[in-house]
């Protein structure tokens, strides 16, 4: 299975372990689904979950930023023409088209809700997807 994960789904599996988006997580960490990444993402997933409120230890959020990045498949993705509620999202959308993923994990669908162009990955939540996982 081939992913793309929002920020969202990294950040509450940082915070909430053993939940789907740790599961998701989980599933990618032991080679069970790809990643897919382009440097925008890391350094979106690195800006983010550096926030000081949320209170991650930066040496265990270095290790999980460099081994995400190992075992990711990073992809080229052209720009598609597409809006989208919040315009740094296209980014999760664009990786996900070119990349062929299966789905874009999101704790947060109504984000990849196009206001013009088309979205052509499935849009799931971290739930969604391990239910499937289990059928």
């Amino acid at each position: 299975m081939r992913l793309v994960l929002d920020t969202n789904v990294l950040v509450s599996a940082m915070l909430t372990g053993g939940g789907a988006p740790d599961e998701v997580l989980q599933l990618i960490l032991r080679g069970d689904a790809t990643l897919l990444v382009d440097s925008r993402i890391l350094a979106e997933y690195d800006e983010v979950i550096a926030r000081s409120h949320f209170g991650f230890d930066a040496t265990e959020r270095r290790a999980l930023l460099d081994t995400l990045s190992a075992v990711a498949e990073h992809v080229v993705a052209p720009h598609l023409r597409l809006a989208l509620p919040d315009s740094d999202d296209v980014k999760f959308v664009e990786v996900a088209d070119a990349g062929r993923a299966d789905a874009l994990v999101t704790g947060n669908r109504r984000h990849f809700t196009a206001r013009s162009g088309k979205i052509r990955v499935r849009v799931i939540s971290p739930r969604q997807l391990m239910e499937e996982m289990r059928t």
